[in-house]
């Protein structure tokens, strides 16, 4: 049944937590984080042809990345790339994506999948999708992968189900977004929450009726004209329409909404979502001091629990500094402590103002 199996490769993202090695010009997606030899997206399309044929793997992304996509995944046609001319979150693009493929093969079984996620175990990860393929093909079901917490982060939002529950594929009570510390903390003390990992898969016909029912002006909006879809005209089509679309997640617009036919498969997998330098730090080889370097070349002393990153690989001497991000990419050289991260966002911001958007 493999012919029938379809991915979506989302990749529109800005990362501005990486920045400012990840930028609006080419953002984490498209940059080699972990010194493996390929890009992000490249390690996630290359993870996916072992269950989904390569012409049946569609990219939506911004438009501003088109080039990058053509040159980074250089054997996808014009038909499998998919520009967004505006940010409108992810389920406008998941029912464009899901219309698309309908039209191709009306049994087919979709996976929408992040471009930029690390995961450890390949072959568990390729079961536990095949698992999910096969739960979801010709069934009213949504399938998505929760990740087992190993402490209470309030960056993901978190999946409750029945962990007894006799089967693999186990029904979800309830998602929430982004909770506080201590409901975080709460739910894992529970052992009875997930981490969304933001990977679905469903058939397409259900999806699609999902929409029809639960956000029914997007379908409309999308469907009005099918017939330009997988043409030379739907690039046009996009352009005028995309923009009308209402700005709202899978999560918020269609999981939330959905009842009795959301399920879980905790994943058999190690995984990361590289959403920080911090995390990117825990999935880097370190120094018997726990310093990671990449791309740099590091001489320390006194100095531990350090990551730092250049885009020259060059001498970095550092004596004295613990738990620091450093990065040397460009014209900016940046220099926070790693418990202070999740302010990079706002540092990028602010930087920008000062000195010009052409910093990232």
């Amino acid at each position: 049944m493999k012919e029938n199996n379809f991915a979506v490769l989302m990749a529109g993202g800005v990362g501005s937590r990486f920045w400012p090695v990840s930028t609006a010009a080419r953002p984490k997606q498209f940059r080699d984080l972990l010194g493996k030899g390929e890009t992000l997206i490249q390690t996630t399309f290359n993870r996916l042809v072992a269950l989904v044929p390569p012409e049946n793997i569609y990219v939506l992304t911004n438009e501003s990345y088109e080039e990058l996509v053509k040159e980074q995944l250089p054997h996808l046609s014009a038909e499998q790339i998919v520009l967004e001319p505006v940010m409108r979150n992810t389920a406008p693009a998941v029912l464009l994506a899901a219309l698309k493929i309908r039209k191709k093969d009306s049994n087919a079984v979709m996976i929408m999948a992040p471009s930029d996620h690390w995961i450890e175990n390949e072959n568990a990860f390729l079961e536990d999708i095949t698992t999910a393929f096969e739960a979801a093909r010709g069934e009213d079901k949504i399938v998505t992968l929760g990740i087992k917490p190993t402490f209470p982060n309030t960056g993901y939002g978190y999946i409750k189900f029945d962990p007894t529950w006799n089967d693999k594929v186990k029904p979800v009570d309830v998602f929430t977004e982004k909770p506080s510390y201590q409901v975080a903390r709460s739910f894992f003390d529970s052992g009875k929450y997930l981490w969304n990992a933001g990977i679905f898969i469903w058939n397409v016909d259900y999806i699609i009726r999902s929409f029809q029912r639960n956000l029914p002006a997007m379908y409309k909006l999308f469907s009005k004209e099918e017939d330009v879809l997988n043409t030379s005209a739907e690039k046009a089509f996009i352009k005028e329409n995309f923009p009308a679309a209402e700005n709202i997640s899978i999560d918020y617009g269609i999981l939330e909404k959905e009842k009795g036919t959301v399920y879980v498969i905790p994943a058999s997998f190690d995984w990361n979502d590289l959403g920080t330098w911090g995390s990117l730090y825990d999935e880097s080889v370190k120094d018997e001091d726990n310093n990671a370097a990449l791309n740099a070349r590091l001489y320390s002393e006194n100095a531990t629990g350090n990551i730092i990153s250049s885009d020259k690989n060059k001498v970095v001497v550092i004596e004295g500094l613990r738990d620091h991000v450093i990065v040397d990419e460009n014209e900016i050289l940046l220099i926070v402590p790693r418990a202070k991260e999740q302010d990079i966002k706002g540092l990028r911001e602010r930087v920008q103002k000062k000195f010009g958007e052409n910093l990232g």
